[in-house]
């Protein structure tokens, strides 16, 4: 619908889209300018008082000939506002959602068009390190909720006029903004088009809780697959990284991180702390990681069987096995223990920090001493897990360490209840798992390894000169 060229019904149409009267925080504000009313709309919140005063100034600083004389909402802009953006537009909703979006639309009765000057000042927080991303060394800045300051430091550290941000508008009552980011001349031009083509054809009524509800809607086939589908970061030196090396990223209004695809099950062992560090200190982190990942996956069902057989452990090997007689079966010990410790996490979650040293006193005396003592637990399966526990916090995605987790609980109860085919059959199960499983944008979520890619495969596995390129 557009405005008309009767201002008594403009103004009566914006009045009832925005509900003025209604709701507090939308606000009227009419300012008479050389006997010429000036009908303003903004949310209360987002544009400060100064603001307002600018465009009541700048209008004012016209001689009255010279206001006379402007004939457009356009020519209004370039005579007398001196906002850094500003538009006009005649669609009514498109100034609707301008002014939900923290914009000020102004219409004149001299005109047919509104004019939307960006005014808004967002409420945000500090740009600081996230919690789960530090680093020994390098940039200690983070993502925030503002979409706009994201894309600032971004730009702040890849100052290339091919990084280019497309902005796309999803949930129909939401009206979130969603960036598509990436770098012209590196992106891939079919992962970028499968990603336009999947925002665009977005049929949802609203995108509240960020990036894992557009995953979700993107790949909603997927949802018994515990894998995740997307690299989720709140670094900026991170993304920038992806970016150059041709990634697409995605950052969502009012969420702190930022989605880059496609990505590998290799993506998620990056750290960025491994560039930080000398060649010789990342490639060792790196083959640790990979180390500790094996580890985490079969440490506990390797250890039921081994009980299961304990005439595989002969001679000095068989202080492995338990001494003391148990009444529950060792694998369904690990379950219990797996159970426990996620319920351990979640409390940790919701504990206040005053009451954090009680909590972990209480954790360890359930889970340790007392459980051992009770019979309910023998001490190799407190000691496993706990290995366990400690392991998942090598990974750095918090999404690949619950994945890892769901593969260790169907080895346990597969060796648990079949034995040594059982532990076989699991493994099996978990390769397919991973083989089948694909990106969102279509590829192998085994590439580079499959189908195999020596060159890429090397980059990921072993730390190299990133962002370097000789010229």
């Amino acid at each position: 619908m557009k405005l008309t060229g009767n201002f008594k019904t403009n103004v009566e149409l914006l009045q009832n889209e925005l509900n003025v009267g209604k709701t507090f925080d939308v606000l009227e504000r009419i300012i008479d300018v050389h006997n010429t009313k000036f009908y303003c709309y903004y949310l209360d919140g987002f544009v400060k008082d100064t603001n307002m005063e600018y465009v009541r100034r700048d209008m004012y600083n016209l001689k009255k000939e010279d206001f006379e004389s402007i004939s457009s909402a356009k020519e209004l802009i370039e005579k007398a506002l001196s906002s850094i953006e500003a538009s006009t537009d005649s669609d009514l909703s498109s100034i609707v959602k301008a002014v939900l979006s923290g914009q000020t639309a102004i219409i004149c009765e001299k005109f047919n068009e509104a004019l939307i000057l960006d005014y808004r000042t967002y409420p945000s927080r500090s740009v600081d390190e996230p919690d789960k991303e530090k680093v020994l060394r390098g940039s200690h800045d983070g993502f925030v909720e503002t979409i706009v300051f994201n894309t600032a430091l971004i730009r702040r550290r890849i100052r290339d006029p091919k990084l280019i941000f497309e902005m796309h508008t999803i949930g129909e009552i939401s009206q979130t903004d969603v960036a598509i980011g990436y770098l012209d001349s590196k992106v891939d031009k079919k992962t970028l088009n499968k990603v336009k083509d999947l925002i665009d054809n977005l049929k949802i009524k609203a995108l509240t809780l960020g990036d894992e509800s557009l995953l979700e809607v993107l790949m909603p086939k997927n949802r018994l697959n515990p894998f995740p589908k997307a690299r989720y970061t709140e670094r900026p030196d991170v993304v920038a990284a992806e970016i150059i090396e041709g990634k697409v990223v995605i950052l969502i209004d009012n969420t702190p991180s930022a989605l880059i695809l496609p990505a590998s099950i290799f993506d998620f062992f990056q750290s960025i702390d491994d560039y930080y560090l000398p060649v010789v200190t990342g490639n060792y982190l790196k083959m640790l990681r990979y180390f500790v990942l094996l580890a985490n996956i079969f440490l506990t069902p390797v250890y039921v069987l081994l009980t299961d057989n304990p005439q595989w452990l002969v001679g000095k090997l068989s202080f492995l096995l338990p001494k003391d007689p148990y009444v529950i079966p060792i694998f369904l010990q690990f379950i219990l223990a797996e159970i426990a410790i996620d319920g351990l996490k979640l409390a940790s979650l919701n504990t206040p920090n005053s009451l954090g040293t009680s909590l972990s006193i209480i954790g360890g005396l359930i889970l340790g001493d007392y459980t051992v003592q009770t019979g309910w637990f023998t001490p190799q399966t407190i000691l496993y897990m706990a290995i366990v526990a400690l392991t998942s916090f090598v990974q750095p995605s918090i999404e690949l360490g619950f994945a890892l987790k769901f593969n260790r609980v169907i080895l346990l109860i597969a060796t648990g209840l079949f034995g040594t085919w059982g532990f076989i059959v699991g493994v099996i199960l978990n390769i397919i798992m991973l083989v089948t499983t694909k990106t969102i944008t279509g590829e192998r979520y085994l590439y580079p390894l499959i189908p195999f890619n020596w060159k890429a495969l090397k980059k990921v596995i072993f730390r190299t000169r990133k962002q370097i390129e000789k010229r």
